[in-house]
This record gives C-alpha cells, sequence and structure tokens, in this order.
C-alpha cells in the first residue's frame, strides 16, 4: 500500500499538500512541531494512492512518497 512521510523537521506548515491531495488524505497537524510548525500528516493512509502530488508542489522538500514493489 502506498503512503507518505513528511518531516515534521522541513514542514512549515504551508498547506499546499493538503490542497492539492484529490483524496484528502492529507491534514495539518494539532500539535506543533519542533520547529514551532503545524506540520502535514497522512491522516488516511488508506486512501493514499502514491500519486506524488503532495511531494511535487512541496516547497521545503518535506513529503517522501513509498509505493510497494509488485511482486
Amino acid at each position: 500500500m502506498p503512503t507518505i512521510k513528511v518531516d515534521e523537521t522541513r514542514c512549515k506548515g504551508c498547506e499546499l499538500c493538503a490542497a492539492a491531495c484529490a483524496r484528502k488524505c492529507i491534514t495539518m497537524s494539532t500539535t506543533f512541531s519542533a520547529t514551532g510548525y503545524y506540520p502535514a500528516v497522512c491522516c488516511a493512509p488508506d486512501r493514499c494512492t502514491g500519486c506524488g502530488l503532495c511531494y511535487q508542489v512541496c516547497p521545503d522538500l518535506a513529503i517522501t512518497v513509498f509505493k510497494e514493489e509488485k511482486k
């Protein structure tokens, strides 16, 4: 199953990834990160298709997309 990982030390909470996600899998955290921002979090990993739109729009390169390898 594809999923994303957000590096909370790089995310500045701009919300571009949440706006770009067609499946609404990303929301902003309700707690501050160590850098003082509300980072993005994957709130619905079961809906994530691994399309990479969130990764592409992130100006801080804080998102990594993981896809399952087909065997």
